[in-house]
């Protein structure tokens, strides 16, 4: 039952690191504030500004502790091979698509493409395993 408990932990673990990584690109946090000034104004409720703004002062404090969690993540799995192999590569790939860092912005497109491409690989690597099992 612990380690069933510690498993979950350190599937939990892994996906806040993509969660968080992901957030930490200045596009997607923007993307995100549209997506909920669009939704508030469906129900009528009108917003100035950009609700989540706070996240562009902390994106890469974020992005870091992502980067963390994923390095425990990956020495957790080489160690016990507990984790999915497939939600690291999609943590991993969510990492790459958010580089916050202001002097890459430029390269933004490549890392975009890049972590996309490495998130649809660890979705179809997903799809893939439960077709198998049926």
């Amino acid at each position: 039952m612990i380690r069933n408990i510690k498993e979950k932990l350190i599937g939990a673990t892994g996906s806040v690191s993509g969660a968080t990584s992901i957030l930490g690109s200045w596009q997607v946090c923007h993307n995100i504030c549209l997506g909920i000034v669009a939704l508030l104004s469906m129900v009528g409720i009108a917003v100035a500004g950009m609700p989540l703004l706070f996240l562009t002062k902390i994106a890469v404090p974020l992005w870091v502790i992502a980067v963390i969690f994923l390095i425990i993540t990956v020495v957790v799995y080489f160690k016990k091979k507990c984790i999915s192999k497939n939600l690291i590569i999609l943590n991993s790939g969510f990492i790459i698509a958010g580089v916050p860092f202001q002097p890459l912005q430029k390269f933004s497109t490549f890392f975009w493409i890049f972590g996309g491409l490495i998130v649809l690989t660890a979705i179809i690597l997903f799809a893939k395993d439960k077709f198998n099992r049926r």
